[in-house]
């Protein structure tokens, strides 16, 4: 009786710390379950009988209680913070609802790249032709037929304070004119720049139309990306639709410069919140195998915008009553009217409403998702429905990207992406800016320069399909990152040293290797950004998964402004921009070691699952889902089951001795 005792006490006890050590999938698992069972009973032998009936009952009545303890039945784990393993499964997987909401987010991307890049047709750099000189000049006289300026903008802007009339030798005589005649090279007859005749002295209020897009997008980026977290993918969704009709189209009805920055802005807010809510919902619609491609294919179409632009622009050549901008501003806004129906076709995010606990409307849109779906919710065993039906009396819980700061490694990560992005969008402009040709005519010099890019972009999208799937978002990242750090600091090293030592040579082959490297290094850096922001949507939690995908857009968006920067200050400095953001390469290549490999993993919830994500150890191949962060109760619990445990895996010898104490005890009583 007393060898049956022990035999169940130790299979009891070696059951629940199985349980508790590998998780309750494991009980699927018959040959691991019953190994561990026999390992327990060898370790059980059984013991001499006690004397005396007092600790023999007292004996009993022990075994009794740590056979009750360790044998009680464990709670239930929930199931409705494991949104990709047990909710979406339960509701039809990635079924049809899912799919069709994704392509309705795809729609919106084509739109987003004509916005995104309307900027090189609407604030184009003409050619000049002076048509009245000024009468003051020596050189310049009222009967002298018109003088046509052989080069793009850079010739039309002044030279020395700025103030247009220190002229040098040269360029500076350019701009010592009274009328000009411009004429446009990017599809239109006329734009932004030859309306209000944004040349000379007034060229640098073009680079403010190009700072307040950018800068619009930023702000946009950060306040909408908290403003998604608050209240919800949704509602910042349809509020960006419609300031964004409402901004877009005003712009195309501006009476001067200024007024059409200041929308410009306004405009640039709103396509941010638009891209990040459609980002973040995409991302949170799709199940672990299925976020990538979904996000290549929105980055496809958005590349397609860019790649159409020119004909779009093409066809708004020379439209009657109406400036030709004018016109392609409102046939690239007019567009995001199709999105006003998505008011009530588009849901919330399923996966906000259960991290933040609106579980009455999480129930709602269970319902119908398994509807859409075909799913019979009546007879659903996972019994995720019953679960919701005990949580509606909680109130929701809403998270701001400020607790990040509390966090031990969510906070790094976000960082290290951030940095990365901004590295990427600003050594793309370094790269863009060496493979420019300065003998090329300025037709071809600018479909030259717009073409590659859009290719190089279309190249990249390409490339990153089969990188990702073969070494995954961390190895592509830091293999993406490498290329762009070698391409940066062989064009800055090899070239000078080529010109150092083979003087015949310098100027052809300074030439071919800079446009190679330069072509290289677009490609990677463009690589890298795009996947740093798919990285950061993937290791923020849902609950300030819009704070953390916003600070990288605008660390992304940070990035682009330098272009507009060197360009006002005439490429000036030029050789130490590119130099510090080759540094940042390599500061990026050994942070980009501390990221972890979210890669088949579900997307962490809550701050608590954020924490769960560590870097991979170089000891192990695979990556390690490690729990850093554990609640005071489940620690307890853990520890009463080891401590029960311990007392039947003890050497006989221990237990012999406190047997020996136990009858002491009793005699002396």
């Amino acid at each position: 009786m007393r060898n049956r005792q022990i035999l169940r006490r130790s299979e009891c006890s070696s059951v629940s710390h199985f349980h508790s050590t590998t998780g309750p999938g494991a009980w699927r698992d018959p040959a691991a379950l019953m190994e561990y069972k026999a390992r327990a009973r060898e370790h059980a032998r059984p013991s001499p009988p006690l004397s005396g009936s007092l600790s023999t009952s007292r004996r009993h009545e022990d075994d009794c209680s740590v056979i009750r303890c360790i044998c009680a039945p464990r709670p239930a784990p929930r199931l409705l913070p494991h949104i990709d393993g047990s909710v979406l499964p339960s509701l039809g997987g990635f079924g049809k609802h899912q799919k069709q909401l994704v392509v309705l987010t795809w729609i919106p991307a084509l739109f987003i790249g004509f916005s995104q890049f309307s900027d090189y047709f609407l604030l184009a750099q003409p050619n000049g032709t002076c048509v009245q000189p000024l009468a003051n000049e020596s050189d310049w006289t009222a009967a002298s037929p018109p003088v046509s300026v052989t080069s793009i903008a850079p010739s039309l802007m002044p030279t020395g304070n700025g103030t247009g009339h220190e002229y040098g030798d040269g360029v500076g005589m350019l701009c010592a004119c009274k009328e000009w005649r411009l004429e446009l090279q990017t599809g239109l007859s006329q734009n932004v720049v030859t309306k209000w005749n944004l040349v000379c002295d007034s060229a640098w209020k073009v680079h403010i139309a190009k700072f307040s897009l950018l800068v619009g997008s930023i702000f946009g980026y950060l306040v909408m990306g908290v403003m998604a977290d608050w209240f919800g993918r949704h509602p910042v969704l349809i509020l960006s639709v419609l300031f964004m009709l409402v901004f877009g189209l005003s712009v195309a009805f501006s009476v001067n410069v200024t007024m059409f920055s200041t929308l410009r802005f306004f405009e640039g807010f709103c396509l941010a919140g638009l891209a990040l809510s459609l980002y973040v919902l995409r991302i949170e619609l799709c199940l672990p195998g299925w976020r990538f491609s979904m996000t290549m294919v929105a980055s496809f179409l958005m590349v397609g915008g860019q790649l159409l632009m020119p004909g779009v622009a093409a066809l708004c050549r020379h439209w009657p009553n109406r400036d030709d901008w004018q016109v392609l501003q409102i046939v690239i806004i007019s567009p995001f009217v199709l999105m006003l129906p998505y008011v009530w076709i588009f849901p919330e995010s399923l996966r906000w409403l259960l991290a933040t606990q609106h579980y009455r409307r999480s129930k709602a849109m269970m319902l119908r998702i398994a509807r859409k779906n075909q799913v019979d919710m009546t007879t659903e065993p996972s019994g995720v429905l019953t679960e919701l039906e005990q949580e509606l009396h909680k109130k929701p819980q809403r998270s701001c990207i400020v607790k990040m700061m509390s966090t031990r490694n969510l906070w790094k990560n976000i960082v290290v992406l951030c940095v990365n992005s901004l590295t990427g969008y600003g050594i793309h402009h370094c790269f863009a800016r060496s493979m420019m040709d300065p003998e090329a005519q300025p037709t071809a010099l600018c479909h030259a320069d717009y073409y590659t890019m859009a290719g190089i972009a279309v190249a990249t999208c390409l490339a990153l399909c089969p990188a990702v799937g073969l070494m995954g978002r961390r190895g592509g990242l830091l293999t993406f990152m490498i290329i762009t750090a070698l391409a940066s600091l062989l064009q800055l090293g090899l070239l000078n040293l080529i010109g150092k030592y083979s003087l015949l040579l310098r100027d052809t082959l300074n030439r071919k290797f800079s446009v190679a490297f330069s072509i290289i290094g677009m490609f990677s850096s463009h690589a890298v950004s795009t996947l740093s922001i798919f990285f950061c949507a993937e290791i923020t939690p849902t609950v300030i998964r819009g704070g953390g995908l916003g600070l990288v857009l605008a660390s992304a968006g940070f990035g682009m402004l330098t272009a507009p920067i060197m360009e006002l200050h005439n490429q000036k400095g030029y050789f130490l921009h590119h130099v510090i953001f080759a540094c940042c390469t390599l500061l990026c290549i050994i942070c980009l070691l501390l990221l972890p490999e979210p890669r088949g993993q579900p997307l962490p919830e809550s701050l608590a699952d954020g924490e769960t994500f560590t870097r991979q150890t170089l000891l192990h191949p695979g990556e390690q889902h490690l729990l850093l962060a554990k609640s005071d109760r489940d620690y307890s619990h853990n520890m009463s089951v080891f401590s029960g445990v311990g007392d039947f895996l003890e050497p006989p010898s221990a237990r012999g001795y406190k047997q020996t104490q136990v009858e002491r005890q009793s005699t002396a009583e």
